[in-house]
């Protein structure tokens, strides 16, 4: 933090990505500003601030002229930059887009991907950010999942944007009520690093588990925890680095989720969409921007516990196939439960660009780049008709991009939590001669700077 810096009066610009605004010091010193709306006048409280550095990073403390669409209250005091460092302390992470009404948030969600898609990718195109369905008018309540930190006393914590302090959190208004309710900031958990919560977006039963450090007093632990299942229904699971299975200290080692017809049991460590209304928009938008017909051959990529593969099986029928690649051993092992009675469904745990190197001579070197990983040992599979592809913030990247294109599927459905990674790989396919024939945005994390984009590639 940055005690030895004065605030600082700055004029507001335009929104960039991150969550951040962009201003100027009267030198012409660029600071990325958190929690401000363009065109305000704010005085900024400098967190990052090395002489030599090639731009500062700073909170709003106070607002001198604000924008309309800035709230009366943030929609979280912990977050709130203003309560927070007055009370010597900054905001936690999580809502900092909480000082802004509802279509504010999606209007600088929207301007972000539209910059991104044009400067990375190109691509010129007006972008309107859809609200999921039955949104809560102040974008609360919607997180089925969420962890925390732990700090020394004890007590579950999160963390301030780029800082490794841990603020107490007695209640997090994001999450969905079933998961505020546990009350865990009334837990002693002393020997936890880090602490999981998933409630159903259904309303069954929520799982805690609690990462152990290594020497936990499991007992104490127990005990404690204890506590919480007498007094509501609750599952608890406990692990330590290394282990290779997690105990089950109370109820049952997975949640329950549904999405249309579809019904999966998944672990807390695993992959799921967080927002309770997301797994049924994008279990029926993604594959039919995928478009698989009877028969077919499709593969989901980064496939998670298998949200997109259960609507893709259904659509290729007993005569088609839908190959899932997932990397993380918890999450595929969930998709493999699932789909281990469906016989047109392969689930394959590990990296998405070994996996395509087994589906043509043409993807193990990367057509057109000369280089690539080396063809890995294990079944071939048909070359696929559609892709769906869901990768992590990093995005797909070079490699995995260029194997697709010498695949050469008809259509390509990618789901992308990181405008700027998205672009940049949307920009990749473009230039190997490919079109982006649709790009959606849904606002998916209210309050937070965070948007989910859907863009369908055709060669």
């Amino acid at each position: 933090m940055s005690g030895d810096h004065a605030d600082l009066e700055l004029s507001l610009g335009r929104v960039a990505h991150g969550g951040h605004t962009v201003a100027r010091t009267v030198e012409g010193r660029v600071v990325f500003v958190r929690h401000g709306l363009p065109g305000e006048v704010v005085r900024v409280r400098l967190t990052e601030a090395a002489p030599e550095a090639r731009f500062w990073r700073g909170d709003v403390v106070e607002v001198l002229s604000a924008d309309p669409q800035r709230r009366d209250r943030h929609v979280w005091d912990l977050a709130d930059p203003l309560l927070s460092w007055a009370r010597g302390h900054p905001p936690v992470g999580g809502a900092e887009f909480g000082h802004a009404e509802l279509p504010a948030q999606r209007g600088l969600k929207a301007a972000v991907v539209e910059e991104q898609l044009s400067r990375l990718a190109g691509l010129d195109t007006e972008i309107v950010v859809e609200p999921v369905p039955g949104e809560d008018p102040q974008g609360r309540g919607w997180r089925t999942r969420a962890h925390f930190a732990v700090g020394a006393d004890g007590r579950i914590g999160m963390h301030p944007h780029r800082s490794a302090e841990i603020v107490p959190v007695e209640s997090f208004p994001l999450l969905v009520p079933a998961a505020d309710r546990l009350r865990l900031a009334e837990l002693d958990l002393r020997g936890v690093e880090r602490v999981d919560v998933a409630a159903p977006a259904g309303g069954g039963t929520p799982l805690v588990h609690l990462s152990l450090v290594p020497g936990a007093d499991r007992t104490r632990l127990r005990r404690e925890l204890d506590r919480l299942a007498t007094r509501r229904e609750v599952s608890v699971t406990a692990r330590a680095e290394g282990e290779r299975e997690a105990e089950t200290w109370a109820g049952r080692p997975f949640v329950v989720e549904h999405a249309g017809p579809y019904r999966w049991e998944l672990s807390a460590e695993g992959f799921w969409q967080i927002h309770r209304g997301a797994p049924e928009l994008l279990h029926r938008v993604v594959p039919e921007a995928a478009g698989p017909r009877p028969g077919e051959h499709a593969l989901d990529l980064y496939s998670g516990a298998g949200l997109f593969t259960a609507p893709l099986a259904e659509a290729v029928g007993e005569a088609g196939t839908v190959l899932a690649v997932e990397g993380s051993p918890v999450t595929s092992a969930d998709a493999r439960r699932t789909f281990a009675d469906r016989r047109q469904v392969r689930v394959e745990r590990g990296s998405v660009d070994r996996v395509l190197a087994r589906l043509g001579p043409a993807a193990a070197g990367g057509r057109g780049s000369g280089r690539g990983p080396r063809p890995s040992r294990g079944p071939r599979h048909p070359r696929p008709d559609v892709v769906v592809l869901d990768p992590p913030r990093a995005g797909a990247g070079r490699t995995v991009v260029d194997q697709l294109v010498a695949l050469a599927p008809r259509r390509i459905a990618y789901l992308a939590c990181d405008p700027a990674t998205l672009a940049r790989d949307l920009g990749r396919f473009r230039r190997a001669g490919w079109s982006v024939r649709d790009v959606r945005a849904f606002d998916m994390y209210p309050n937070t700077h965070h948007v989910e984009t859907l863009a369908v590639l055709e060669p």
